[in-house]
């Protein structure tokens, strides 16, 4: 046997303003002797759909814009995502992948034809960024690739010869049509999804409906053996397994099949109602709780299907990635209701955080996770206005968590649990991740979920202690295009005296602490 070198947490519940807790309420450790996965780089993957302005304004301002751009790409809005260092980019849908078709978005964009975008709000579709401007833009941000094809309205020759003209270097006639719209290597596609929420947008099927067209389509879609994609099946939703049972049993990779990972989606609304999400901005406490709940189920959802996918793979050759997830809250007054504008507080901060510590535990098949969506949509990273940008708590919440892309997953383990009540509602106190990171060093992330009390921290057997702290006296804090740095992490650092440090994690905050290398 191996001597396990355990760091511990001694939690107290406190009141925000106390200074010393009497006695420990839970020890927190971290098996820094039995490390688990990595946790790939893409569980931070962003999502850019052709959806209100999420491209148009947000990204791609054009080269004639007098918003300072770069072949089109506005620079205040790329500087602020390399920043972030975002693994992954998925595009063009969602919703919008399933009307999309390919050729419109090639060529001179001057003779681009024009198209309404009948998924979200009925706007005219001019087609300016297409294939050649995402994989630019991608490349800027040194980004992997997530194409999704059009299952919905597509076919399959269509899409042969949509990843024939991105992948291939061979001489044929769709390859010489790509270089003479400028670009003469392939463009290197990572992740090809067949389709998109076929239960729905993308078509209302069943799933062993999709299955047979999955089997179809697949069968044809061919790739230079050094440029393959992983291929991803459209998955289930929310409690949703029927997709991850079905598809498994039906099919089964060769060498002419191949499905790599399975997708999945869910949204956190705080009501559960789809017609009265509640306010962005503008919420009780009961729905700040609730929303905390709501989000944690996904983790309920997330274990049913890995459940299945044990079952049916368990050399684990297939991922479950949860391609579409984040808070949805009712438009902004005033916005296009198609558009899909929110605003983003604390407490979306709060609730990235406890979805990363989620997808951290369960890293060995959840390889991405792609949050919705990356500008001016959902819970975005950025919010623009004009020539004028904010960063969003949970762009910040993102960025705290750099160091987690590609480290080395650590167990955490709680002697008893604290727990945070609300009328019938009860989540917990305090949430926690750590890892291994690629400098050497340990991370710890730590989500306290409490409105009005701090927690108190005792480590042991730490090095150092320091890193970042997001909070604010409000619950609803938020950055504003007149206010922009309203909420933002401060600096947190402490002593540490033979090996033990005390912190205390402020109430409705997200904490990322260096602990040195342990």
């Amino acid at each position: 046997m191996f001597k396990v070198k355990p760091l511990l947490f001694y939690c107290f519940s406190v009141l925000a303003t106390s200074s010393v807790a009497t006695a420990a309420d839970v020890q927190i450790n971290i098996d820094v002797d039995s490390p688990g996965p990595t946790l790939n780089k893409n569980i931070y993957g962003q999502f850019m759909e052709h959806l209100g302005r999420g491209i148009y304004e947000g990204i791609w301002v054009g080269e004639d814009s007098s918003i300072p751009n770069q072949d089109g790409f506005r620079l205040d809005v790329l500087q602020a995502l390399r920043d972030l260092k975002v693994p992954l980019l998925r595009w063009p849908g969602g919703c919008f992948a399933d009307e999309y078709h390919w050729r419109d978005g090639i060529g001179p964009q001057d003779k681009r034809p024009r198209t309404v975008n009948s998924n979200w709000g009925g706007v005219i579709e001019d087609n300016a960024f297409g294939t050649h401007e995402f994989f630019q833009f991608a490349e800027l941000l040194g980004a992997q690739t997530y194409v999704n094809g059009n299952l919905g309205t597509g076919n399959p020759r269509e899409m042969v010869e949509w990843l024939h003209y991105m992948t291939s270097d061979a001489d044929t006639s769709i390859v010489r049509q790509r270089k003479r719209n400028g670009r003469d290597k392939p463009f290197k596609v990572d992740y090809f999804a067949i389709g998109n929420e076929s239960w729905g947008c993308g078509g209302n099927m069943t799933p062993e409906y999709y299955a047979d067209l999955y089997k179809q389509y697949s069968a044809f879609l061919k790739a230079p053996e050094d440029n393959q994609p992983k291929f991803i099946a459209s998955g289930g939703t929310d409690d949703q397994t029927e997709w991850t049972k079905v598809l498994t049993e039906k099919i089964k990779s060769s060498w002419s099949l191949k499905m790599d990972a399975i997708s999945h989606h869910y949204y956190t609304l705080p009501t559960g109602d789809w017609s009265n999400k509640g306010s962005a901005t503008v919420f009780p406490e009961n729905q700040w709780y609730s929303a905390i709940q709501r989000t944690l189920q996904i983790e309920a959802f997330i274990k049913k299907n890995l459940a299945v996918l044990e079952e049916m793979d368990p050399e684990n050759k297939i991922g479950f990635y949860v391609d579409e997830w984040g808070t949805w809250y009712d438009v902004d007054e005033g916005t296009n209701p198609g558009f899909l504008y929110q605003q983003n507080t604390l407490r979306d901060a709060i609730i990235a955080g406890l979805n990363i510590h989620v997808f951290n535990r369960h890293a060995e098949r959840v390889q991405m996770t792609v949050i919705a969506q990356m500008v001016n949509v959902l819970q975005a990273m950025i919010l623009t206005d004009k020539e004028r940008m904010i960063l969003t708590p949970t762009y910040h919440a993102f960025k705290m968590h750099i160091p987690f892309q590609d480290a080395t997953y650590l167990p955490v383990s709680f002697s008893q649990s604290l727990s945070n009540n609300h009328g019938e509602i009860s989540i917990p106190s305090i949430s926690a991740s750590a890892a291994k990171a690629q400098d050497g060093n340990t991370y710890i992330s730590i989500v306290n979920t409490q409105l009005n009390k701090a927690i108190e921290v005792e480590l042991n057997q730490v090095k150092k202690v320091n890193g970042l702290v997001l909070t604010s006296d409000k619950m609803d804090e938020h950055n504003t295009f007149d206010n922009p740095n309203n909420i933002q992490p401060n600096d947190y650092a402490t002593d540490v005296k033979d090996g033990k440090a005390f912190i205390v994690v402020p109430a409705k905050s997200l904490m990322v602490l260096n602990l040195g290398q342990l």
